[in-house]
């Protein structure tokens, strides 16, 4: 039997998009070949160890429409001249390259993993003359597709209203996992004796609640605040860290592998996923820290975003807050402090959740895109 080719599609450097790394893992236990291709960072880490095929392009230009013009045209070509079955194009920026390429291969299927509503943003958002070249070229692509998933309901319902297609869930929801380390708060550089708050993940953003829970930890007592990842907000958190004198209350660490964030993750006492509502994006977005937080039976202090919120108070997994705002993380935290049988309630249904929601049981649906082929 001929062996097929899917050629998997992002503009990130593929070390930290674990979303991707999963649906490419499914993808091969299907029985297909799979080669995941993505760009070469200036500080991006040498070491990629996949059980498939990956392939980073070396870019001149890493932001801006000349990153974006150079990325997709040597996407175009790299697909244009590897033979493949399928093309799996991730989120709108690789989605031009991914059409164009699969109009002119033969016997090739485009599948199209939307991560979140593109076009809403908060890099577009307050830039309208971009967000209106991305959102044309969505316009001319979108209702030509035919294999269609997306992270949530929420954004699935947009993406309806807006082209009236049917479109798949296949939610970003972690991996069993169990913690077979055992790495102590010691060992990890975090202070024994304190309350442990963690903000984790590779889009630690602007207005996404970061700046409010650094400013927090002002007024919290015996509490310390790991922030693990990256993201753009991480620079003004660390001069504002400075300028305040928490060194001791806020820690940051870089980017990590999966494993090792989860280590941080399982010895911290509260996760917080503290997105708000300021754009469309956001307001609908269903973070994949969340069901990190819970897999690691690490209780949740979370907004009230339509997704998070859900998953939060129908497992009463944690708590959520109406607005998040300094106070309200400051008078939340210390009432999770106050009461410890409710704390342990959430950690127990943290446990008893991901035996429910977790990646194993959630890729089922891939299988109508990826058919088992041996």
């Amino acid at each position: 039997m001929k062996v097929q080719t899917v050629l998997v599609t992002v503009s990130n450097d593929l070390y930290t998009d674990q979303r991707v790394h999963k649906v490419c893992t499914f993808i091969q236990k299907q029985g297909y070949k799979v080669k995941l291709v993505g760009r070469l960072k200036p500080d991006s880490k040498s070491e990629l160890k996949r059980s498939y095929e990956t392939h980073r392009m070396k870019m001149l230009f890493h932001k801006g429409p000349l990153f974006y013009a150079e990325f997709n045209l040597k996407l175009f070509f790299y697909l244009l001249f590897h033979s493949c079955s399928k093309i799996v194009s991730n989120d709108l920026d690789t989605l031009l390259a991914c059409y164009t390429a699969k109009i002119l291969k033969r016997n090739c299927d485009l599948i199209y993993d939307s991560h979140e509503y593109f076009t809403e943003v908060p890099e577009l958002v307050n830039r309208p003359k971009v967000q209106k070249i991305w959102e044309m070229i969505e316009g001319q692509l979108f209702p030509k597709l035919t294999s269609i998933y997306t992270v949530n309901d929420s954004i699935a319902n947009l993406y309806k209203i807006k082209y009236n297609k049917d479109i798949r869930v296949v939610r970003n929801i972690s991996p069993l996992w169990v913690n077979s380390s055992k790495i102590s708060k010691k060992e990890l550089g975090i202070p024994e004796d304190k309350l442990i708050l963690i903000i984790q993940g590779a889009g630690i953003n602007i207005d996404r609640g970061a700046e409010e829970a650094v400013e927090a930890m002002k007024y919290l007592q015996d509490s310390c605040l790991l922030i693990v990842g990256n993201g753009d907000v991480i620079p003004l958190l660390k001069e504002y860290v400075k300028q305040n004198a928490l060194q001791e209350k806020v820690l940051f660490f870089p980017k990590m592998d999966y494993e090792k964030m989860m280590q941080y993750t399982f010895i911290a006492d509260i996760g917080l996923t503290l997105d708000k509502s300021s754009n469309i994006n956001y307001q609908y977005s269903l973070p994949n820290k969340l069901f990190d937080y819970i897999h690691a039976e690490t209780p949740v202090l979370g907004s009230e975003l339509i997704e998070v919120s859900k998953i939060i108070n129908t497992n009463k997994v944690g708590i959520t807050v109406a607005d998040v705002t300094v106070e309200k993380i400051v008078k939340t935290v210390k009432f999770i402090q106050n009461k410890p049988t409710i704390f342990e309630e959430w950690k127990q249904n943290c446990k008893r959740t991901k035996e429910i929601l977790n990646w194993e049981k959630e890729c089922n649906v891939l299988e109508e895109f990826y058919p088992k082929i041996y």
